[in-house]
This record gives C-alpha cells, sequence and structure tokens, in this order.
C-alpha cells in the first residue's frame, strides 16, 4: 500500500516532477512529488470544486484547508487577486512544494502554513473555507475538520467541500447539516458532490 498522504514526515524517497495545467485559460506551474496527493495531475475533484467555488459577500480571509501542493489555492487566490488565501496541511512535504508553487506561479496573495488542521490558525476567522477532504485520514477526522471549520469561520461564511459519493458523500452531508443547519449541494458530476454550508 502506498504511504498516507496525510502524514507530516513522509518516508517515501523524493523524486520532484513538474508539469502544467491549464485552468480557465491560464496555464500554471507545479512542482509535485511522492509522499504527497494526487502527484501527477490536479485531481477531478479539486479541479471540479475551484470551477464551482464563488467568494461569499461576507469579507475575509479564505482558507484552503488541507492544501497539499496546493492547487486549489494557488488558483483561487489567481482568480481573486484581491482576496487573502491562507494554505494549510500537516504533511511538510506539501507544505514545502506549496510555497514553491506559490513563488513560482508569482502568486502575491496566499500564505502557506504548515498545520495540523487549525492548530496553528488560532483567532484567525474566515470568509470561506474550501476543503478536498482527506478521505484516508478516516471520518472522525473529518468530521472533526468539519466542526473545527464551523468555529472559524464569520457569520455567514462557507464552507465548501467535495467528496465522492463512494466515500461518503451522504453521510456528510447529514454532517454537516448537522452544524451548520442547511447545506447546499452546488453540483454533482461523476460522481462528485460540491456542497456548501453556510454559517448563521
Amino acid at each position: 500500500m502506498s504511504e498516507h498522504y496525510y502524514t507530516q514526515k513522509p518516508q517515501s524517497k523524493s523524486k520532484p516532477q513538474t508539469w502544467n495545467h491549464t485552468f480557465d485559460g491560464v496555464q500554471y506551474t507545479f512542482t509535485t512529488d511522492d509522499g504527497v496527493f494526487s502527484k501527477t495531475r490536479v485531481d477531478f475533484g479539486s479541479r471540479l470544486l475551484i470551477e464551482q467555488f464563488r467568494k461569499p459577500a461576507v469579507q475575509g480571509d479564505i482558507l484552503d484547508l488541507g492544501c497539499g501542493y496546493g492547487p486549489i489555492g494557488i488558483m483561487i487566490a489567481n482568480k481573486y487577486r484581491d482576496e487573502h488565501i491562507v494554505m494549510t496541511d500537516i504533511n511538510e512535504r506539501a507544505v514545502m512544494l506549496a510555497k514553491q508553487n506559490v513563488k513560482q506561479n508569482q502568486i502575491i496573495n496566499a500564505e502557506v502554513i504548515l498545520s495540523d488542521r487549525f492548530e496553528q490558525l488560532s483567532n484567525r476567522m474566515f470568509s470561506a473555507i474550501l476543503t478536498n477532504p482527506p478521505i484516508r485520514a478516516g471520518k472522525k477526522i473529518i468530521y472533526s475538520m468539519f466542526k473545527d471549520s464551523f468555529q472559524a469561520l464569520k457569520n455567514k461564511g462557507e464552507l465548501w467541500i467535495v467528496i465522492q459519493r463512494k466515500q461518503g458523500a451522504p453521510s456528510a452531508k447529514k454532517k454537516l447539516q448537522e452544524l451548520f443547519g442547511y447545506v447546499t449541494l452546488i453540483e454533482r458530476k461523476k460522481g462528485y458532490h460540491i456542497f456548501k454550508a453556510v454559517k448563521y
């Protein structure tokens, strides 16, 4: 079995690779490595989340929670250049790559922080949080991410998540409804669901 990417210190040998990805007419350059999620391409779920996301009316920083090597945060930062994007991950290798990718894509409105979920984000509040959650980490961790996201959102702030039906989309929606009340299914494509939950 391949190494779990939801780990702080990947033990797999470093074999970095660099490739290009075009989104919305813009070409991005990403450097990835073994021990990070979806190292050969921007995965379909992340692409769908980026496509569907619209920034909320409430003002504030936007968080890419579990950023990996950075595709979601970087493309959102480029799309909304007047917004400040915070990108976090527990994986030290992923954070190093995300910082490198922020620089090589000339993104100036994003910061990358090594953090186990919200550990290093105490007292910071966000207008929106996006996440492609680490399914292999298990429901306990994912649901704690939902709960902590609710606490870290401003009033009328929004949590956007992507999750496959076969990986627990129905139960994830139920959990989000418990926390937030009303949850909107924004898009459903190829088994992937995009949910938006608003804090009131």
